[in-house]
């Protein structure tokens, strides 16, 4: 069982991966400016490259829209990985063996070596599948492809392939490969029977199912042929890669669309997922071969970012029986998401692969358009159980419906839908509040939950924040401040001997900058060795609100062209601050001049006229300095 990494390897990881490699991976960077480098930002729609990445501070930076990180940061936002799986992620690609805390212990190297064995035997046969559906004898594969509306075009976007009829075509391939029959068992592509192990796909039309990074951990194939006797789909059965409670096909290709957009579309099956994509909706997954469950809400919330400040989850499903108990399933499911949860169900029972074909793209779009709250298609699914006509069965409809009502979790609408309730069932409003109220309690009441669903944890209540003012770009106080502070974050090691003592008594005058220049007093000069750790502690210290702001300013490129001009340039601005402190307090001790009687008190006099000529030759010592 893994354990929680040390905080030590954690920071040994941060400051040892250059995140201007691992950035390169997704963003075309380009120099801009010393140690500075831009791109488009890969967090949002942009034109003008707006995002800063500066190795030297580890961290990255986007004026655009603010997205901000160090590279674990940058790959969990990215690959929609967990912290604890970014960090090893990142372990594994500089040779660096993490250790773990509480006994707890990583990845077995052993282990490692052998889930890349199956990585790779995946890819092989996926390259394979892919190569065959272009060979005569993937016709009737190919034929199927068209008779659904998608070219080969479609099939390359997708990874379609095609499993050829023989016993032993993808065996072959793999101990041509340098594969061993032991490992083959463990892929989940091979069937063993009483002479040894064969092609567990023949004849199909096949789909990878690749896991959130893109790498494909399973196939699943369709029946082409009548002689088949088995299943019209057969998936990869369950393996140490594939799990399919924890796997949505698609995720690999929808997983940008669906943070970006805060929508997830889920569908019921590989084609239904490609009609979606190409038709405009390219948040659309599905489940491979099981219901929408707990696992696979743990994705869709990390990738909805599902922190309650929107998104929304809509299920599409047939309109005949299995489709309505599918979508009451999902429902059960509800309480788990803060976004919004939506079913969208075509009136004549049409999926969207169907639809698509008959009606075109529009249809489908048309079809995600009009999606309706899963709760109201939970209380209009209750009703219909119920006779209207009688007293008892509208009795019977309010007590089975009202729950759902009294689970709505936004208490704006939750009183309107109770209105609509009781105008569905012809009863009085007041009638159908008190026990939509009364449901509502006994919810609250149930101790697993504290008012949410059952065994479903409560949201943790926000914290009180400090709040802190974007400090105006025109004041040219602030204006100093900002760029003394970017001299601090990105050239730590400026801030040394006397010009520390000095930085630590500065007083600053913007809220934002003061609260930075007190954490950075506060850590002390001890990691200014390390720029990457130095702002990485600074992140720790200031107020949550403003480690945005301290991203940017470790980020923002210096206008200097060269090392040396960095230098001076440092300097420069570090004499300029102190020169503004200096002639903030000559203003101070001026004015206690004025206001003293030089007669009665002569000693005090003396000592702010000899304090300000002292001020005034530091002043002037400053100036030259610079």
């Amino acid at each position: 069982m893994a354990g929680l990494i040390k905080r030590e390897d954690i920071d040994e990881v941060r400051q040892r991966t250059d995140i201007k490699e691992v950035v390169d991976g997704y963003v075309t960077l380009k120099g801009a400016g010393l140690g500075s480098f831009k791109g488009l930002c890969p967090f949002h729609d942009e034109r003008s490259p707006s995002f800063t990445v500066r190795p030297q501070v580890g961290r990255y930076h986007c004026f655009g829209c603010g997205e901000d990180g160090d590279v674990i940061s940058f790959v969990q936002k990215l690959d929609h990985t967990t912290f604890h799986e970014a960090v090893e992620k990142l372990a594994a690609r500089i040779g660096y063996e993490l250790r773990y805390e509480d006994g707890g212990s990583g990845p077995n190297r052993e282990e490692v070596g052998r889930r890349q064995r199956l990585l790779d035997a995946h890819k092989i046969a996926d390259e394979f599948f892919r190569a065959q559906l272009l060979t005569p004898g993937a016709t009737e594969g190919r034929n199927f492809l068209h008779a659904r509306g998608f070219d080969r075009a479609a099939a390359d976007q997708f990874g379609v392939g095609y499993a050829p009829q023989g016993w032993d075509s993808l065996l072959k391939h793999l101990r041509g490969r340098g594969y061993t029959d032991p490992e083959l068992k463990l892929t989940g592509m091979f069937s063993e029977g009483g002479r040894g192990i064969y092609d567990r796909f023949r004849g199909r039309l096949i789909w990878p199912i690749r896991d959130i990074a893109g790498d494909t951990i399973g196939f699943g194939a369709r029946k082409l042929y009548e002689d088949d006797q088995g299943p019209k789909y057969l998936n990869t059965p369950e393996t140490a890669l594939y799990k399919k409670s924890q796997v949505l096909y698609g995720i690999d290709l929808a997983k940008r669309n669906i943070a970006k957009d805060r929508q997830l579309v889920v569908v019921e099956g590989y084609t239904d997922v490609m009609a979606c994509h190409l038709a405009g909706i390219p948040t659309a997954v599905a489940t491979c071969g099981t219901a929408f469950g707990t696992e696979h809400i743990k994705i869709a919330r990390r990738l909805l970012s599902d922190d309650g400040s929107g998104g929304e989850v809509i299920f599409t499903f047939d309109g005949d029986a299995a489709g309505q108990k599918a979508a009451l399933r999902a429902f059960e499911e509800d309480q788990r998401f803060v976004a919004q949860t939506y079913v969208a169900v075509e009136p004549g029972g049409a999926d969207p692969c169907e639809l698509r074909q008959s009606k075109g793209d529009a249809a489908v779009r048309d079809l995600i358009g009009t999606r309706r709250p899963l709760f109201e298609f939970a209380i209009r699914a209750a009703l219909k159980r119920h006779n209207l006509d009688t007293v008892e069965g509208r009795i019977a409809a309010l007590r089975e419906s009202a729950p759902v009502v009294a689970q709505i979790r936004d208490a704006g609408i939750r009183p309107a839908y109770a209105r609509e309730l009781a105008g569905w069932l012809g009863m009085p409003v007041e009638e159908v509040s008190r026990t939509v109220a009364a449901a509502a309690k006994r919810s609250a009441q149930q101790p697993a939950g504290g008012g949410s669903a059952p065994g479903v944890a409560p949201l943790p209540p926000s914290p009180v924040l400090p709040s802190f003012n974007r400090p105006d770009p025109r004041d040219p106080v602030a204006a100093m401040e900002r760029q003394a502070l970017e001299v601090a974050l990105q050239q730590p090691g400026m801030l040394e001997g006397e010009t520390w003592q000095r930085f630590s008594e500065a007083r600053f005058s913007t809220p934002a900058y003061l609260a930075i220049q007190e954490a950075i007093r506060a850590n002390g000069l001890a990691l200014t060795g390390d720029p990457v750790r130095w702002v990485e502690q600074l992140l720790q210290e200031v107020p949550e609100p403003l480690r945005p702001l301290v991203s940017e300013l470790a980020v923002v490129p210096l206008p200097a062209s060269t090392a040396d001009g960095v230098l001076r340039y440092c300097r420069d601005i570090l004499a300029r601050l102190f020169e503004l402190q200096i002639t903030r307090v000559k203003a101070e001790k001026m004015g206690q001049l004025q206001r003293l009687d030089a007669t009665s008190d002569p000693e005090a006099f003396q000592r702010l006229n000899r304090e300000l000529m002292q001020l005034e030759m530091q002043r002037r010592s400053l100036r030259a300095e610079g």
